[in-house]
């Protein structure tokens, strides 16, 4: 008998759309799309790579620290680093990113330290980051939310007169989510310059797609007046030229943009989750061998623009950050608990700092009764 989670279909997920905007084949062919247009030196390209290998490595490093108890949870970019490492690339440094809680490749392109992201993960922290240092926010974890902040935000660097845009991560889950149609109407009537990233990576946790959408997420857009892209989200060189020319209309006054970058989650949902329960292992093969890294690598040799050497040497500097990353996230000492009083109110409070000395009290009371 089937398992009573898993759906009937075998490999539903397996095709990228016909009509999703590609530059680059599985097989690592170079395409030319009429409307994106896209020149990068050998040594732009060659960082696109070197992007995504890193942004895999430390993402496997993430689930291997929570499996050894060193994280409490981790939520892995798995198969995603594509449409992270290309649309992040497009981003000029004034624009501002709020991510959701697995973009960890849009974190690191944007020189956020990954020890930042271990240690919101590991609970040292209930931050991480200073948002203005990279102009990346903080990850939100209720889904769909960061589109309202990002959308509100935009609003505010419009009415500033600033030629900046603003992009928010999220995934096909999220557009379930009423905020991100709120965020949606309140981006197109105010022609807000905000580029909205869906990853649709084809399941939200156990539900698939077409149990979100009777559409094509992308189409959405349309009926709240603004365009809606789809991108095939394992085409690192497509999703760059898309972002950066949504990214463009929106600093030239245009208003928003909706890509869809049609993707797939290699990885379970989070380290709690087992998606064996609820989707075929043929359709996690069928996406393996679109896999963005073998995509980019095999344009990479054809094109003699690279050769194994280059490859092996980028696998070993990728396996020594990695190492560094878990020694120290091994080595992160625990914040004082009282420490837990301090960033609850920007001016601080009083019914707080009633609370801080009533626990000041009782950890010294523990402390004399231990010492009794």
């Amino acid at each position: 008998m089937p398992h009573p989670l898993r759906k009937e279909v075998a490999v539903p997920h397996a095709h990228t759309p016909a009509d999703a905007v590609q530059l680059l084949t599985p097989d690592g062919e170079r395409k030319h799309h009429p409307d994106y247009r896209l020149d990068l030196t050998d040594d732009q390209l060659l960082g696109l790579y070197e992007s995504m290998v890193r942004a895999r490595r430390i993402d496997a490093e993430g689930v291997l620290l929570q499996r050894q108890g060193e994280l409490a949870l981790w939520p892995s970019l798995l198969g995603q680093e594509a449409a992270q490492i290309g649309s992040a690339r497009a981003l000029d440094d004034e624009d501002h990113v709020f991510p959701s809680y697995r973009d960890h490749g849009v974190a690191l392109a944007r020189n956020v330290d990954p020890l930042d992201l271990f240690a919101l993960f590991r609970g040292t922290t209930n931050g991480g980051w200073d948002p203005r240092e990279h102009n990346f926010h903080l990850y939100t974890l209720v889904i769909g939310a960061q589109t309202l902040h990002a959308t509100g935000y935009a609003m505010g660097v419009a009415k500033d007169g600033a030629e900046t845009a603003v992009i928010v991560y999220f995934g096909d889950g999220a557009t379930s989510q009423g905020d991100v149609s709120e965020a949606f109407n309140f981006a197109a009537v105010n022609d807000a310059p905000v580029v909205f990233f869906c990853q649709n990576n084809q399941w939200a946790i156990s539900e698939p797609t077409e149990k979100q959408s009777r559409v094509p997420i992308h189409r959405r857009a349309a009926g709240f007046g603004f365009p809606g892209i789809l991108v095939d989200g394992n085409d690192v060189l497509a999703c760059l030229a898309v972002t950066r020319e949504a990214l463009r209309r929106a600093r030239s006054g245009q208003g928003p943009t909706l890509i869809e970058a049609f993707t797939y989650r290699m990885g379970a949902h989070t380290t709690s989750d087992d998606p064996s329960r609820y989707r075929d292992a043929e359709e996690v093969r069928a996406w393996e061998r679109k896999d963005p890294i073998a995509r980019l690598r095999a344009h990479l040799l054809a094109d003699g623009r690279a050769d194994e050497e280059y490859f092996a040497r980028i696998d070993r500097e990728s396996e020594e950050a990695a190492r560094s990353v878990r020694a120290a996230v091994r080595s992160m000492a625990a914040p004082p608990a009282e420490a837990m009083f301090g960033h609850v109110y920007a001016d601080g409070h009083a019914l707080v700092a009633e609370e801080a000395a009533q626990f000041a009290a009782y950890t010294a009371a523990l402390a004399t009764a231990e010492g009794a």
